[in-house]
């Protein structure tokens, strides 16, 4: 926690994700949808236009559609690690339940955090953080300006 009482945690994969191969963490979709409210009009849209193109791009989720009476429709996402996430779908266009599927779709099902460093190592070194002029002579990091200023002056 930091002093702002929100979550933190140093950088880690998930399962090693993206190391060797991707495994998408998203499991399943559930989409709930009424046939005839007004608030679901928008959800059926996005499943007659658009729900069968992202199941051919993302063969490895799968993508439930439950018709039943509802005053909101939700979309109910599960994840390899156990964790779930549900969005109410309250009168959202198709292009935005789009947009709301592909981000759900690119998470890792972890909350959401504060990242203390972008690095971490459970053995750290006593040399330090390694940088380009680590083992290069010091004279290269720095530059004579004085005389080229001064030339500058008198002109």
């Amino acid at each position: 926690m930091t002093n702002r009482g929100t979550p933190s945690r140093f950088l880690a994969s998930v399962l090693r994700n993206g190391l060797g191969r991707y495994v998408c963490q998203l499991q399943r979709l559930t989409l709930t949808v009424s046939r005839d409210a007004q608030s679901s009009r928008g959800v059926r849209e996005y499943i007659e236009e658009k729900v069968v193109d992202f199941a051919r791009q993302n063969p490895e989720i799968v993508f439930y559609v439950t018709p039943k009476k509802c005053k909101v429709p939700t979309l109910v996402a599960e994840y390899m690690n156990g964790s779930i996430k549900e969005e109410r779908l309250n009168s959202k266009t198709a292009d935005e339940i789009a947009a709301i599927v592909h981000k759900l779709a690119s998470q890792s099902g972890l909350e959401i955090i504060h990242i203390r460093k972008p690095f971490h190592t459970d053995n750290p070194s006593i040399q330090g953080q390694w940088h380009p002029f680590t083992n290069k002579p010091s004279k290269l990091n720095v530059q004579d300006v004085g005389q080229q200023h001064f030339q500058y002056l008198e002109k």
